[in-house]
């Protein structure tokens, strides 16, 4: 397989994984495309070094009724996030640098007049009626990270507003915390078009969210959190450059430049899918986030989504 094939196939995979944790079980195959994925491969050359197979997420046992901190130099399926990009260097804050609590406030001022006025994707900025930003605390501790902004966030500029995002808000607010204490942004700041469709989302493109991301990069280097929490499988694919699959690197520590990154399901996961064991599973990622920040954590919650 050339670099251009191996690309779309590991593209194509993250994007069914996605609509996977989303819930959606079909979709339509049309017979050429069939037929087409049947033909042998080319084979290789042999001059062409060998390449490492995509890993198979294994199967999830049911979660325990609490997990231990776990560092991220102990985690076996640790993936580092890559270098930033150099494009926008001069968005980021040098992390030598101390920020006061003021200075916090202008620089995040700055990134964020960058952010409105950006059109580095014309077919974005063509139709999107606001530049989701990002909400809350630029001294917060903890900061969720989510893929792009849909119907709602678009008409009111805020992400996570719509139903997902009112069942972010219940977490965060389980957590003993509160929306203004932590600080929610999405990897691509406009909503991803949808020409021909008065309603609906779809999935950011990689490239949309790498020419994007160097606003979200700057965004870190000022709050500069203790921990990071990456809401489903198409935020981790923009903050890692890749995703072995949501199933797999759910509640696993990862690196996202020195900060902690802890992935787990979608919100809008959960709502299309009711089970308290999925439930739980996010719930102890949440923990897992808690303990780390050594926030306090009750008996009651420790035994929520367990089975009476």
């Amino acid at each position: 397989m050339d670099a251009a094939y191996d690309q779309l196939l590991t593209a194509t995979i993250t994007h069914l994984e996605d609509l996977k944790s989303r819930g959606v079980k079909h979709l339509p195959v049309a017979p050429d495309s069939l037929a087409n994925l049947a033909r042998p491969a080319t084979a290789k050359s042999p001059a062409e070094p060998a390449r490492r197979e995509p890993a198979r997420a294994p199967q999830i046992d049911a979660p325990p009724t609490s997990r231990p901190v776990v560092s991220p130099a102990a985690t076996p399926d640790l993936i580092t996030a890559p270098a930033p990009p150099s494009a926008f260097n001069d968005l980021l804050v040098d992390p030598s640098v101390e920020l006061t609590p003021e200075r916090k406030e202008v620089e995040m001022v700055r990134i964020r007049e960058r952010a409105l006025a950006c059109v580095k994707c014309p077919h974005l900025a063509g139709s999107r009626r606001h530049v989701v930003f990002g909400v809350g605390s630029v001294h917060a501790e903890l900061m969720f990270v989510g893929e792009a902004p849909g119907m709602d966030e678009d008409e009111q500029g805020e992400p996570f507003v719509g139903k997902a995002g009112q069942l972010l808000t219940k977490i965060i607010q389980t957590m003993g915390l509160s929306r203004e204490q932590v600080y929610i942004a999405n990897v691509l700041k406009c909503r991803p078009d949808t020409p021909g469709q008065s309603t609906g989302n779809r999935p950011p493109t990689a490239d949309e969210m790498n020419t994007c991301k160097p606003y979200l990069l700057a965004q870190v280097s000022v709050i500069r959190p203790r921990a990071l929490v990456a809401l489903g499988a198409t935020a981790i694919n923009g903050l890692l450059g890749k995703n072995p699959g949501i199933m797999r690197l759910r509640g696993r520590w990862q690196d996202f430049n020195g900060v902690p990154l802890m992935p787990t399901f979608h919100p809008a996961y959960l709502l299309r899918n009711q089970a308290l064991t999925e439930k739980r599973k996010v719930w102890e990622d949440m923990l897992a986030v808690m303990e780390r920040l050594t926030l306090p954590i009750s008996d009651k919650q420790r035994g929520f989504f367990l089975a009476k």
